[in-house]
Parts: structure tokens; C-alpha cells; sequence
């Protein structure tokens, strides 16, 4: 059997050709072997050694051994107890953390493919497996990009063009509807699209503009429904909370940010035990310490992030309803997903710190960034490590359920299977951020 040197360990003349990874035979008398092709497609690979998180919200499974085979979990336990196949790769994971990789359900990313490639890459290089774009989508880019395996990058999936009422001045991108009529015909064009999801924006905008009432938007969920569609909604108000729960909603992507939830707004999630919340939370005002994205943001710009990373009293009292509610939720068993908006690929460490910091333990906002966000936007073989599951994985140099921060202590990342060249993935990054593309 062979032994393989951590996944971090390159050639240093050819990174950025090709990956090699230098294999050290256990037997007397073994050659280093190169490998020219991604692990993932090479045979079997044994994992061993490390602490496992599952993505099951379970406890921890430490000394683990797993097999990788044709870019998915074969078979997963402890060191020991997994049969290894003969000739199997091992790699020694000793010290390190293992979790599932990151799902976001909430995104809004670009409809030119190379920008959109270039997210999705940037997305991958900070742990995140496949990603939701909600609602912004025009043309036909995203649906090609969809149905694609982009090397190094995340998977994407698709809302299309997302449903709200006429909002002059901020984009055209969604559908427009001012009747039942348009509002059901909108539904019917997105699910004949082949969209994954329908999004919905229910939120006057601070008075700007009118918004899609009940039976606007129960027009659209019963149009969805029957094609077999989810629908997440953008909300503001705990009263278009309500109204949308009653209407037959499956997913919000944000909290209610008016004031606190009460017991009927839970009393109404009880009654669809489906539903799914997905927080995304605003900055809590607090000064961070951003310099561990030094890999991909160039030190100016770096610089003037840092710079604006500081507290302030507004962006707390916000944080501070949102927390409470999602706090509220979390403990009446409301099933918590995870998504960040716009489109910063590092924005999921922050979000899974903020989470925490509402009182969400770190296994529950892990579960819910990895199974929970997969189970959602209809990803089923992401979220978790478990035997049939695409391997798609971190490891870690410290434990995120000791501390989420450690979720950015990224020692490699594998992907289907095969380890992500993050040394090259940053050179890349970092000059595209540079030359301004």
C-alpha cells in the first residue's frame, strides 16, 4: 500500500501545469511516483487519521479513515475499521479537521460566463462547493454554465429571473407583474426554463415602491408548486413573513428585519415543517481582522477593506433583530440553511461566525452551510460525508466546532474528488483582481 505525502505539498517547478503530488511507498524499496491526473480519477484513495465531521450535526469521529473512488465517498468510519483495498493511495491527515464543503443558497453572480467562471473559481477557493444565484440571472449563460463541471469551481445552480412588482431604477432583471395573470404567466416561463428555484421579492423598498401582495405572490407559489418548483422569498416585514408562511412558502432568503418574530410567526413555520430559514444576517458592527484573505485580495485593496472593517452602533441594532430572530427560530427547531447575498466568495466565514455569535453552536451552523443549504437547492449528494455523497471536502489545520473561525484555516480542499491547486487558484485571483477583471 502507498502512502502520500499531505495534499499541500507541490512540485514547485511545475505548480500551475500540472498537479503532482509526490507518493512515498510504505513497502522497501518503492519509487516516488508522479501523478499527472487529479486524484479523484486515479483509483482509490484512503483518507485516514483526521477528525471527521460528517455533516450530520452528530459528534465528531475522530481517528477516521474514509475512501474516495470515481470522485465520491465510498466508505466512512475510523482508522481500522475501513476495509482498504489493495494498491489504495493513502493520504495522512494526522492533526487535521475534515468537513463537508460549504453550500451558499444565497448569491447573486454575474450573467457574463468568463466573470461568472471566475466567481465560481473564486467561490471554490474559499471552501464553497456549489452555489445558489437568486434571482438576477438574465439569458441563457447561466443555464450553460449550470449544466457544466467548471475545473476548480463551484457548481452553480440557477433562479433565473426572479418575480416582484415594477422597481424603476434598481434592475430589470426580474419579472415585472401587476396582475394574477402576469404573476402565474412569469411562473410558468421560469419552471418551462428549467430554473431551479423561484425567487420572489416581497419588501416596498423603505416606501419606494408597491409590493407583490397575497395574491400576487400565492399565484406565483401555486404556479410553482405545480411544476414541482421551490420558492424562497426576499422579505423585510414580519407581517409579509406571515403572509407568505400562510400563502404556502418554502424558504426565506433573509429574516424578518422589522422586529422580533412572535409565537404565531413560529406557530405558522410549525405547520410546514419543510420550511426552510435562511438568516442572512448583516454586519453586526464589529471590527474583524480580515488579513486572512490575503490569498486572493491584493494588499491595497485588502488595505481598504480592513479599513472599513470597523464597529459602529446602527449595524448593530440591525444585527441585533436579526440575531434574536434567528436565535427564536433555531430554538423552535426550524430548519436553518445558510446564504450570504451579493457576491464576496469569502462572505460564508463571516456569515458562519455571525451565526454563531446569534447563538447558533458551530455543529448546528455547520449542518446548516453544508446538508441543510444542499438539501435545499436540490443538491442531495452534497452537504455531508457519508458513503454514495461526491467528495467534496475541506481540511483544516484547527477544529470549527471549538471555534467556526477555524472554518478559514484552510489547509486543502477537494472538489469531486480531486485537491484544489489553491497555490495556482490565488496566483490566478490575485492577478485578476489586480488588472481590475
Amino acid at each position: 500500500m502507498r502512502r502520500v505525502l499531505p495534499p499541500s505539498i507541490r512540485c514547485p517547478e511545475k505548480v500551475g501545469v500540472t498537479l503532482l503530488l509526490l507518493l512515498l511507498c510504505v513497502a522497501p524499496g518503492c519509487s516516488i511516483i508522479e501523478l499527472d491526473e487529479p486524484l479523484g480519477d486515479t483509483g482509490i484513495i484512503l483518507f485516514e487519521g483526521g477528525r471527521l465531521i460528517t455533516g450530520d450535526g452528530g459528534p465528531p469521529i475522530e481517528d477516521a479513515a474514509f475512501l474516495v473512488e470515481g470522485g465520491r465517498f465510498t466508505e466512512v468510519g475510523r482508522s481500522g475499521e475501513v476495509e482498504v483495498p489493495a494498491g489504495a493511495i493513502r493520504v495522512d491527515l494526522a492533526g487535521k479537521t475534515v468537513m463537508p464543503a460549504i453550500v451558499n443558497a444565497h448569491m447573486h453572480l454575474s450573467s457574463d460566463r468568463e466573470e461568472l467562471i471566475q466567481q465560481l473559481r473564486h467561490n471554490a477557493y474559499y471552501g464553497s462547493a456549489a452555489v445558489m444565484s437568486l434571482g438576477q440571472d438574465v439569458g441563457e449563460t447561466p443555464f450553460q454554465v449550470r449544466d457544466e463541471m467548471i475545473p476548480n469551481g463551484a457548481r452553480f445552480r440557477t433562479a433565473g429571473r426572479g418575480i416582484t412588482r415594477p422597481e424603476p431604477g434598481r434592475s430589470e432583471a426580474p419579472y415585472w407583474v401587476d396582475t394574477e395573470e402576469d404573476a402565474r404567466a412569469a411562473a410558468r416561463e421560469l419552471a418551462g426554463q428549467g430554473v431551479d428555484m423561484i425567487k420572489v421579492w416581497v419588501d416596498d423598498r423603505g416606501g419606494q415602491y408597491d409590493k407583490l401582495t397575497p395574491d400576487l405572490y400565492g399565484a406565483i407559489i401555486d404556479e410553482a408548486h405545480a411544476a414541482g418548483l421551490l420558492v424562497t422569498a426576499h422579505i423585510f416585514t414580519l407581517e409579509d413573513a406571515k403572509g407568505l408562511l400562510r400563502a404556502g412558502i418554502d424558504a426565506f432568503a433573509h429574516g424578518v428585519r422589522d422586529r422580533d418574530v412572535d409565537q404565531e410567526f413560529l406557530d405558522l413555520i410549525a405547520e410546514n415543517p419543510d420550511f426552510v430559514y435562511l438568516p442572512n444576517l448583516p454586519d453586526p458592527g464589529l471590527s474583524r481582522d480580515l488579513s486572512w484573505l490575503s490569498g486572493t485580495v491584493p494588499p491595497d485593496q485588502l488595505g481598504v477593506l480592513q479599513e472599513a472593517a470597523v464597529g459602529g452602533d446602527q449595524p448593530q441594532a440591525a444585527y441585533a433583530i436579526q440575531a434574536r430572530n434567528l436565535d427564536q427560530a433555531n430554538r423552535a427547531g426550524v430548519r436553518i440553511a445558510f446564504g450570504t447575498d451579493g457576491s464576496t466568495p469569502w462572505a460564508v466565514h463571516l456569515e458562519m461566525e455571525d451565526m454563531v455569535r446569534a447563538g447558533m453552536s458551530p455543529a448546528e451552523v455547520l449542518v446548516a452551510a453544508t446538508r441543510t443549504a444542499a438539501e435545499l437547492i436540490g443538491l442531495d449528494d452534497l452537504g455531508g460525508i457519508e458513503a454514495g455523497k461526491s467528495a467534496d471536502f475541506l481540511v483544516l489545520d484547527a477544529n470549527p466546532l471549538e471555534d467556526i473561525t477555524n472554518t478559514r484555516q484552510i489547509s486543502s480542499i477537494y472538489l469531486r474528488g480531486s485537491p484544489l491547486d489553491r497555490e495556482r487558484s490565488s496566483a490566478a485571483l490575485l492577478s485578476a483582481s489586480s488588472s481590475g477583471e
